[in-house]
Order: structure tokens, then C-alpha cells, then sequence
């Protein structure tokens, strides 16, 4: 059974969503399996098929990573493109992060549709924990998709500019506009709520969630959108129930390998559910180095320096501080760090000064070597919050997190960032009002559906 299902995704991460692929899809009676057994089958062997993913691109085209020109040549134009902040990204190439999400979209709804055939009386607890596995992975794809191909989030403006196409419905023949932000974001928040009330509290395997990883996501989703009280809560819920946090001092730095646990079936304490960055050979490449200026943020006696980084011996530093396990697959999902920084982040926002030190300090006490580390004890906010900001893109790098940050900070001028590239002679820059923080549709899904293409 797991085979067929296997085989069925391939088939779509192979086609993705073109006419070919709707005039030669499977038997729909080979789509929709019958009983709960087969559905949560269907669901793990998704994340075998690699759907259980969120957006790379961004990553190559925040300011993290750095690669020189003879290593941009050997990219994948897509990569180089992302990179480069071209005006034509895709060259006309299909874009996995587009299709591995919807399809990822497409498998929940496939889910969630048969769910609703079924008694969930027969068996409550499996049922709910598949129904909330279903709507965390949509909404977790849907999250992500909108920090690539919809305008950055503001209130102001979210219920007039274009969100995403949000399927709700296996029918891949169904045909949708893009709605608004403000729709997108309440479908996210509303299979979010509900997969936090569904879910289990434990899980035997990190690929699938639990009530506490939706909790996580809804504090992701809330500060993204500035609503900073929400995200408090939701952060607060979460680490009430895990606010378990690694002491780096337990670590081996090796030099070249993560130090980290592998994260599957049940390593690495502080992550919440796994996922993966979509697989680019930018993240794999040697010369693509760490931004020298962020590495030079860590003290030496921060024990991020030596797990996070690699010495090439050039004079540069290799990314291997990935929560996965391993250098070569870049962890995505929600963790306990992100939750601390989160809730120290809203805390210093809303003036409660005193919960967002004990946070930050909580976490770096054990990301420096013992009895090295100082706690910060600035009292004033607007100092307290940059220096939070600060250590979030020093925790959080690598996690494809710093594109969203980027995308929302921009919007406040104390915390703007203007990016610069040096290509060909040339000095490119990202301006924080840049069009180009908004990813271009895909053409082939313009050309399918008739929906309206960003303005880049």
C-alpha cells in the first residue's frame, strides 16, 4: 500500500501541476484511499516522496550565505537567478518550490477529503491526529508559499493585494484565483487553530506533528503578521508544555559535520515537527560561505561559532549547523529556540521587559562555553529588542526563516536592510521596498490558470 501511494506521488512531483499531468493522472479510486490506516500510510509516504518540505529559494536569496561568481556559473539557473535578484527568475523552468508545496497541498486535501467519509466515532483519536496531520502539513505549505510568491504582510493592506491560490479540494481541474492576503492568512491561522486542538500531545516520529508543533507554527505565523500579543501566546502555550533547550556544551563540534543529532526518528531535542528546506545544489556547494560579517557576530566564546560553521581553511566558513543531522539537508520546521526568541521578541515589544531578558538569557546560557556567559540586563526596549533581532538571525540562520525576517523588518526604518551583490563588475542591491521580495509566479501556472502575475 505504501508503495502505491509512493508511486502516486512521484508521479506528481514528476509532472507537477501541468495539463500533462491532469490528462494522465492515476484512477481517482488509487487517489483516495478508505480507511485511516491507508491515509496515515499516505501521509508518511509523502515525506518519503520529499513533500514534506517549505520554500529554498528565499534562503539562496536572503543575505545568510555568499557564493562567488565561478560557483554562481555552475548553478542551476534558477539558483543563480534567486541569488542574483533577477527580474526573470525561472527562465521558463518549472519551480520545485512552487509544485513540491502544492502538491504537498494536494496530498492534505486528498486526506482530508476521504476523512470526511469515515466515522471518526469508529476511532476518535486516529482520526483526529490524521485530520490535524493534514491541515498542519496545508497550512504549513500555504505559510510558506506565501513568503515567496505574495507581498510581505501588513494590516493595512492585506484585505486589498493578492494572496495565494488556496485549494481546500483534491480536484486538481478546479480553477482558482488568488484571493487576498488577508484570505490566505486566515485559512492558515484557521487549519493551524483547529490541527492545535486535533492534535496528539506526542508523536513516536518527528515527521509528524503534534499540538505542540501547531502551537509553534501559529506563534511563527502571528509574528510574522505583527501580531505581537498573539504570538506571545501561542509561543507561551508551546514552551509550556516543551521548553527544552540544548546546552551546546554537550556538543562535539567535529569541524566538517553537524554535531547535532539526526533528527530522525526521534533526535534533537528542541525541534517540534521536521521538515526540510526544498533541495538546492547551492546549500551543498563548497565555496558558498557563510556572510563574513555574520560570522564575525559571534563572540568566540559562543559555542554557535564552532557548531554552526565549518573553517575551509580559505578563509571562509561552510554552513553545518543544520537541525537535521546533517549539512546536506537544511532543517525547516519549528523548534524551541525559535519560541524563546519569539517570545522574548513580543515580550520586549509589549514592555514586559523583565519575560523577554529571562528568555534570551535562557537561551544563550546554553549556546556559550560554561561559565563564560554574561546576561544581557539592558532595560530599554528599543536596545533590548534590536539586540534580540540581532540574535535571531544568529540562531536562526540556515532555517529558511531570514527571508520573512527581512520582509517584515523592512517595514519598520529602525530595522531596514538594504542587501548588496557583486556580480560581473556589477553592485546589485535589494532595496527594504524592493519589489523583488515578492517571487514571480510560476509561468506555467499564469498560463493554466489565468491568475495575475506579481509585479516585480
Amino acid at each position: 500500500m505504501k508503495n502505491i501511494y509512493l508511486i502516486i506521488i512521484l508521479l506528481l512531483l514528476s509532472t507537477g501541476c501541468t495539463k500533462e499531468y491532469l490528462e494522465k493522472r492515476p484512477n481517482k479510486a488509487l487517489l483516495v484511499p478508505e480507511t485511516l490506516d491507508d491515509f496515515q500510510k499516505l501521509l508518511d509516504a509523502s515525506f518519503d516522496a520529499n513533500l514534506n518540505t517549505v520554500t529554498g529559494l528565499n534562503e539562496i536569496a536572503a543575505d545568510n550565505f555568499q557564493a562567488d561568481e565561478p560557483t554562481l556559473r555552475s548553478l542551476d539557473v534558477i539558483e543563480r537567478n534567486s541569488y542574483l535578484w533577477s527580474q526573470d527568475i525561472y527562465e521558463g523552468n518549472s519551480v520545485n518550490d512552487w509544485n513540491f508545496l502544492y502538491q504537498e497541498v494536494f496530498v492534505s486535501n486528498v486526506v482530508l477529503s476521504g476523512l470526511q467519509k469515515l466515522d471518526e466515532k469508529v476511532n476518535a483519536s486516529q482520526y483526529n491526529a490524521i485530520k490535524g496531520t493534514a491541515l498542519y502539513y496545508r497550512a504549513e505549505a500555504f505559510y510558506s508559499l506565501a513568503q515567496m510568491f505574495a507581498v510581505p504582510y501588513n494590516a493595512a493592506t492585506a484585505t486589498i493585494l493578492s494572496g495565494i491560490p488556496i485549494r481546500t479540494d483534491p480536484d486538481v481541474n478546479q480553477i482558482l484565483s488568488r484571493g487576498t492576503l488577508q484570505q490566505s492568512y486566515d485559512r492558515i491561522l484557521a487549519d493551524l487553530q483547529e490541527a492545535a486542538r486535533l492534535l496528539p500531545a506526542n508523536v513516536h516520529v518527528k515527521i509528524r506533528p503534534t499540538n505542540i508543533a501547531a502551537l509553534g507554527m501559529l506563534a511563527r505565523v502571528s509574528i510574522t503578521m505583527g501580531r505581537y500579543a498573539e504570538a506571545f501566546n501561542y509561543a507561551d502555550q508551546a514552551l509550556h508544555q516543551n521548553g527544552t533547550l540544548i546546552d551546546y556544551n554537550t556538543l562535539t563540534p567535529t569541524g566538517s559535520d553537524s554535531p547535532f543529532p539526526m533528527i530522525l526518528p526521534f533526535g534533537n531535542e528542541e525541534v517540534l515537527c521536521y521538515n526540510n528546506l526544498v533541495g538546492y545544489s547551492f546549500f551543498l556547494e563548497p565555496l558558498v560561505l557563510i556572510d563574513p560579517q555574520l560570522y564575525q557576530s559571534y563572540a568566540d566564546d559562543d559555542l554557535r561559532k564552532t557548531c554552526y560553521f565549518a573553517d575551509q581553511g580559505n578563509g571562509g566558513f561552510n554552513y553545518i549547523g543544520s537541525y537535521s543531522g546533517t549539512y546536506a539537508t537544511l532543517f525547516g520546521g519549528p523548534a524551541t529556540d525559535e519560541l524563546y526568541l519569539i517570545r522574548s521578541e513580543c515580550s520586549a515589544r509589549l514592555g514586559n521587559m523583565v519575560q523577554a531578558l529571562n528568555d534570551l538569557n535562557a537561551l544563550l546560557v546554553k549556546r556559550w562555553k560554561a561559565g563564560t556567559y554574561r546576561p544581557v540586563t539592558i532595560s530599554e526596549a528599543e536596545k533590548l529588542l534590536g539586540i534580540i533581532l540581532t540574535e535571531r538571525r544568529k540562531e536562526l540562520v540556515g532555517r529558511g526563516l531570514r527571508w520573512t525576517d527581512l520582509r517584515r523588518l523592512n517595514q519598520d526604518p529602525r530595522f531596514a536592510t538594504t542587501l548588496t551583490r557583486n556580480y560581473e563588475g556589477k553592485t546589485l542591491t535589494l532595496a527594504p521596498e524592493d519589489k523583488r521580495y515578492t517571487f514571480p509566479i510560476p509561468m506555467d501556472e499564469i498560463t493554466r490558470s489565468g491568475i495575475e502575475q506579481n509585479d516585480r
